[in-house]
């Protein structure tokens, strides 16, 4: 499918609908084919939240005639945690609706906010990469990474900046050497010690394994071993058209040390260029913190997120987030908590943040 096969003649009338199990395919030609639409607007996802997270979700279709025009997928959250909205997309950096036609926009948006009334939620999130409604509300936290990847691998790396260079290059002396791995094991063992340290309840081991089944080569695990053969440092990807986004990570205490950490994402970069990629999506940082500062420190400049919402029984939009200073004396009691107990409850916890 091409962009021309997506722009139908305005004279079919403009329709908005649920989708059906039937649409899937359609679904996925026209996100692969849309500018606008990105990895987390794959219908693949609608099965995790369903079977994996166990929400209820939403996905609406916009048509003309026979050809889709616009896709918005929602997820309903009933958390006891954070109360009851609906969400494009809990879990993802990305999301809102994605359009090859202007008006599609508008009606998809209407017709979502006549359906988050009947739901009664207390709000509608849409985590839009560019505005989309600069009369509602929005939320200012998030930025976003991305880079265009040079055609050669020594060039990639030669546009890092100096400092954060280096820091390769002591992982390249140090010997360490990244792995495919076939499976999510090694890479989920790293994320929960990650996660445990930070004080952030992990996914279920279920949750990886089913991105892994879902989107197949697209959902990709690398992992760092030190020269002793220990696994130090992972990373679980995903690939869309010509991007490589880095999403899950995970590592050990002692991969700071060993550069463990910057040498996993140059082998991520040096990898997708030999793949022939184009883009390095390093993902979502909320400002002022330190994952902010090391996607700097590889010479990627934010660009402003723009998540929207509309309110319906709150005042205000919501701050669910670590930054909130009311949620740092759960962070620490977490932390202190056994690893056995955290991997157990802490799905459960995860579900709800969305």
């Amino acid at each position: 499918m091409n962009l021309a096969d997506l722009q139908p003649a305005t004279a079919a009338v403009l329709a908005v609908r649920p989708f059906r199990t039937s649409d899937s395919a359609r679904w996925d030609r026209f996100v692969f084919a849309c500018p606008e639409a990105t990895f987390f607007h794959r219908i693949g996802w609608r099965e995790i939240f369903e079977d994996v997270f166990r929400h209820r979700t939403h996905y609406l279709l916009a048509e003309r005639g026979e050809h889709i025009v616009g896709v918005l997928p929602l997820v309903q959250l009933k958390s006891w945690l954070f109360g009851h909205s609906l969400v494009s997309l809990p879990f993802a950096v990305y999301g809102g609706a994605a359009v090859t036609d202007p008006d599609a926009s508008q009606a998809l948006h209407h017709h979502a906010g006549e359906l988050a009334r009947e739901l009664g939620v207390e709000h509608m999130e849409l985590r839009n990469v560019a505005p989309a409604e600069p009369d509602w509300p929005r939320q200012d936290l998030y930025v976003t990474f991305r880079k265009a990847l040079l055609p050669e691998a020594e060039a990639n790396l030669l546009a890092i900046p100096r400092k954060q260079r280096a820091m390769v290059r002591k992982g390249i002396q140090r010997e360490l050497r990244s792995e495919i791995d076939s499976g999510t094991e090694r890479f989920f063992a790293l994320y929960a010690d990650n996660q445990h340290r930070h004080g952030t309840p992990p996914h279920s081991k279920r949750y990886f394994q089913a991105l892994a089944r879902v989107f197949g080569d697209d959902c990709e695990c690398l992992t760092v071993m030190s020269p002793q053969g220990e696994a130090v440092s992972g990373v679980l990807s995903f690939y869309f058209r010509d991007e490589v986004l880095p999403y899950y990570a995970g590592d050990v205490t002692a991969a700071r040390d060993l550069a463990a950490n910057d040498f996993k994402y140059w082998e991520l970069m040096r990898r997708a260029c030999e793949r022939g990629l184009r883009v390095f999506d390093y993902g979502r940082s909320k400002r002022d913190t330190g994952s902010f500062d090391f996607k700097k420190n590889w010479g990627f400049e934010p660009a402003p997120l723009h998540y929207e919402y509309q309110l319906f029984r709150r005042d205000s939009v919501p701050q669910n987030n670590p930054s909130n200073p009311k949620y740092q004396k759960a962070i620490e009691i977490w932390r202190k908590l056994p690893r056995g107990m955290v991997n157990t409850i802490g799905p459960v916890l995860a579900r709800h943040l969305g």
